[in-house]
């Protein structure tokens, strides 16, 4: 047996265990995605959290070994926020969490430990204390289609980021991409893809020059 065909039965095995663990706590999944590690799931009631067709969500040294050893967390936090992962998404030990909305488009990649929210969690409360208010910070996250998202970048609220673009390892980013750029440094400063790097964009919105 290869290693190739071992990887693979690691895969569908431990499929078979998280994909219903992943629905036990409320998220909808699609019967073919592939898991592996425990990902980290909550869904307030009225959220949604959407695992769509084909979707890959590694969190394991056994398949990247760039993953700090977690699962993928995917936390929609209050009623009404909605995290999406379109068909063919892949993600590697990647964190996502949603207070309004994070939608990530068709065939995306997020890298290694990338993290991935529309709001800032907390603000200021009398003297030195902090309030969990989330949902008064957010602003939703959208990842285009085919994009790939660095290993330990940050995607910060209320980013749109275009159809192919490219977001550098340990990138911040706080502002828009558009389609076929790459963002990379912190902050985040985009320029146009070249070669290897560029694709076609029939379709898209977002079409470069």
């Amino acid at each position: 047996m290869t290693l190739g065909s071992l990887k693979h039965r690691l895969v569908l095995l431990q499929s078979i265990v998280w994909r219903p663990w992943a629905r036990l706590f409320g998220a909808e999944v699609a019967s073919d995605v592939s898991i592996v590690g425990r990902p980290l799931v909550k869904v307030a009631r009225g959220a949604r959290v959407i695992v769509s067709a084909g979707v890959r969500l590694y969190g394991s040294t056994s398949v990247n070994p760039l993953i700090r050893s977690r699962g993928c967390t995917l936390w929609a936090i209050v009623p009404g926020a909605e995290l999406r992962l379109g068909p063919g998404v892949g993600c590697s030990g990647a964190c996502l969490c949603a207070a309004k909305g994070i939608e990530i488009g068709e065939g995306s990649i997020l890298g290694a430990d990338c993290l991935v929210v529309d709001n800032d969690f907390h603000l200021p409360g009398e003297g030195w204390t902090w309030l969990d208010r989330c949902a008064e910070t957010a602003r939703p996250v959208v990842i285009g289609r085919g994009c790939f998202i660095g290993a330990r970048s940050v995607i910060l609220k209320g980013v749109t980021i275009g159809d192919g673009a490219v977001i550098g390892a340990g990138a911040v980013v706080s502002r828009d991409v558009p389609a076929g750029h790459l963002a990379a440094g912190n902050p985040a400063v985009c320029r146009p893809l070249t070669a290897p790097w560029r694709r076609e964009f029939p379709g898209s919105k977002e079409e470069p020059a």
